[in-house]
């Protein structure tokens, strides 16, 4: 399987820059004084933004621990700290490669493929169960949120309809990528699309290379196939998945809980439901384009402003959200990055 790819150079660096500045002259857009800002986060209550950390992380783990066990559901072995270590270094390559979320996976299919080989099938199982199992639930929290508000202030037409297009979205991807996942056939015709394309534009040049990925990717096929159907036939296998998950969940919606408690403003869980599942839907439909800065901050000012939170709070508190879900992990996310790639150097050398 082929390494996914991620450097910190100027083509990495200078989307993520140029987000970071787009979304500061969004927040303009608001009238929102940047000194107003500076002065907020200084009142910010040291304590509750600490709790705000440690949550951020058991989010992770939490994560990693979903991972693993449907892994351990196929029968593929690995230790909770290398899933731990490999979620860290998906969040890394998730935040410099587009198409958020597949790139990721990409990464730890790679990962457990280097150090178990032939098992790639089992794993991209595995990711993609945990991609269903978490758009599925994002879906829900999605139409509980309307539920919650739908006779409240805040939920005004734009919210909903937006809201309400989201959760449609996100349903025809989980009923799209069971029916790949389910009929052999759908995915082999894709692999075969894509070998062909390939053959077109290498005019023959690749043709041994692209025989090659063409018999490794049918093999891929259906042992991925396979592993779906234990899932199937295995539905208790997915009852401690889907509990790291709720965990999971929990723990993602309680860090902007956290950050808003910080700043002194008490703000509703319908309020931080919507806005979550608004943002992790979007991120997690693969739709080829980055994510990561500057999108995800305008979203949430703007929705979090559009249910009554003043745009001076919303946008504080949206720098401090992705302070802790993005540049803190993407710090973390480089060191597993770093230590993975040496540690192999380094094998490979002996």
């Amino acid at each position: 399987m082929t390494k996914p790819r991620a450097r910190l150079t100027r083509k990495t660096i200078l989307p993520i820059i140029g987000g970071v500045v787009v979304f500061f002259l969004y927040i303009l857009l608001f009238q929102v004084d940047i000194r107003e800002i500076m002065m907020t986060v200084q009142r910010a209550d040291v304590s509750l933004f600490s709790m705000a950390i440690v949550v951020s992380f058991t989010e992770v783990f939490f994560s990693a621990l979903l991972w693993r066990a449907l892994l351990n559901t196929l029968r593929v072995r690995i230790s909770i700290a290398r899933s731990f270590l490999y979620t860290w270094y998906s969040i890394f390559i998730d935040t410099l490669i587009p198409a958020e979320g597949i790139s990721g996976e990409v990464s730890r299919v790679y990962l457990v493929n280097q150090e178990q080989n032939g098992i790639s099938g089992k794993t991209v199982a595995s990711v993609v169960i945990q991609r269903i199992i978490g758009m599925g639930i994002n879906a829900i929290m999605l139409i509980v949120s309307i539920l919650v508000l739908l006779n409240t202030v805040q939920l005004t037409p734009l919210v909903f309809q937006l809201v309400l297009l989201f959760s449609v979205v996100v349903t025809l991807i989980i009923g799209l990528l069971l029916l790949v996942s389910w009929k052999e056939k759908w995915s082999e015709r894709i692999i075969n699309g894509l070998v062909k394309a390939g053959e077109v534009l290498g005019r023959g040049r690749w043709k041994q290379k692209l025989a090659k990925i063409k018999e490794e990717a049918g093999n891929a096929n259906k042992m991925f196939h396979e592993s779906m159907k234990e899932f199937g036939r295995n539905t208790s296998g997915l009852i401690l998945p889907t509990i790291f998950l709720i965990l999971n969940w929990i723990s993602s919606l309680a860090v902007p809980y956290l950050v808003f408690l910080s700043l002194g403003f008490h703000v509703s869980w319908a309020i931080i439901f919507i806005v979550s599942s608004i943002v992790i839907a979007i991120k997690s439909i693969p739709i080829g384009i980055p994510f990561e800065v500057g999108l995800p901050e305008m979203t949430m000012t703007t929705f979090y402003t559009l249910m009554g939170i003043p745009a001076g709070i919303s946008a504080t508190a949206t720098i401090l959200i992705r302070i802790l879900t993005l540049w803190l992990r993407f710090g973390i996310g480089f060191a597993a990055q770093q230590w993975i790639e040496l540690k192999h150097a380094y094998m490979n050398t002996k």
